[in-house]
């Protein structure tokens, strides 16, 4: 089996459901706490070994290129300041992997992006990260879904229980037990579907490590929900025949996991990651009791 190098993280969306703040501003940019989301998910690929990223974007998203790029004028004035703290969190950000970007051009879905990819990866295995979920690192998630492709082969998804009525939400995975209690195998997935079509409460949460074998069936996959080629209907060809590209696993997640994918979470996710800061949380939770208690 390869060993996992490389991770793809798709950030070529409008992000509508954020306008006017994305107008100029990529979704991906927008702070959670003081760092953009996408900075979090970068850390994450690094933290798992995947220290080659390519990032999927498209027009209007050059701040994402500055933002892992050298500011040497920024380090400078922060040098003559002699404000060390910031200038090493300032480079943090351009020293934690090597990156490669690539247009997508035409917005046609997930599946559309992740084959974008396809002349960097090439013939290994990879791993895909989707920026609107950041997975806590003390909760290694990725660690444990390549353990499971470098044993297994094929492709993994990660999968988290959800409530029914959020089903609908997601893409959803029909599985089968194994013996080890946080893995399953997959046996179909289907894309947001109602609660009563639904056939478990698992959802599919943006993190996947891919067999190659998906770019072909990318390549044929027709466009689906929505107009868009879904990577949910190529693995589901996938786990339908394993003669395409090895099985399909999930990973049931439980640990924690911070959704910024619509303005509710978004802001639910900074109060949890503020609270839960060292430097930040204590005064920040004795205003949030405060404000509770007086205003609500």
């Amino acid at each position: 089996m390869h060993k996992i190098q490389k991770a793809v993280i798709p950030a070529a969306g409008l992000g509508t459901r954020f306008l006017p703040a994305t107008k100029a501003t990529p979704k991906e940019m927008l702070p959670v706490v003081d760092k953009p989301a996408i900075q979090y998910v970068v850390e994450e690929a690094a933290a798992a070994g995947l220290n080659d990223v390519l990032m999927i974007t498209g027009r209007n998203k050059r701040a994402l290129e500055d933002h892992f790029d050298r500011n040497y004028e920024l380090e400078s004035a922060l040098t003559r300041k002699g404000d060390d703290e910031r200038l090493v969190r300032v480079q943090e950000s351009s020293e934690l992997a090597t990156m490669h970007y690539v247009r997508q051009g035409d917005p046609k879905g997930l599946g559309h992006a992740v084959l974008c990819a396809e002349p960097h990866v090439g013939s290994e295995p990879f791993a895909v990260l989707l920026g609107d979920d950041l997975i806590d690192p003390r909760d290694p998630l990725l660690a444990r879904m390549t353990e499971i492709q470098e044993r297994e082969g094929g492709s993994v998804v990660a999968l988290m229980e959800v409530a029914p009525e959020q089903i609908h939400l997601y893409g959803c995975a029909a599985v089968e037990a194994t013996p080890e209690g946080d893995v399953v195998r997959v046996t179909g997935l289907v894309e947001k579907p109602e609660a009563g079509d639904a056939p478990s409460n698992l959802a599919v949460i943006g993190r996947y490590v891919l067999d190659p074998a998906v770019f072909g069936v990318l390549r044929d996959t027709e466009p689906g929900r929505g107009g868009e080629i879904q990577l949910t209907d190529a693995l589901q060809q996938l786990a339908a025949d394993e003669k395409l590209g090895g099985p399909v696993h999930g990973v049931v997640f439980r640990g924690r996991r911070y959704d910024t994918g619509d303005r509710g979470d978004y802001l639910r996710a900074i109060v949890r990651l503020a609270c839960e800061r060292e430097d930040l949380g204590p005064d920040f939770r004795t205003w949030l009791r405060d404000f509770v208690a007086t205003e609500l």
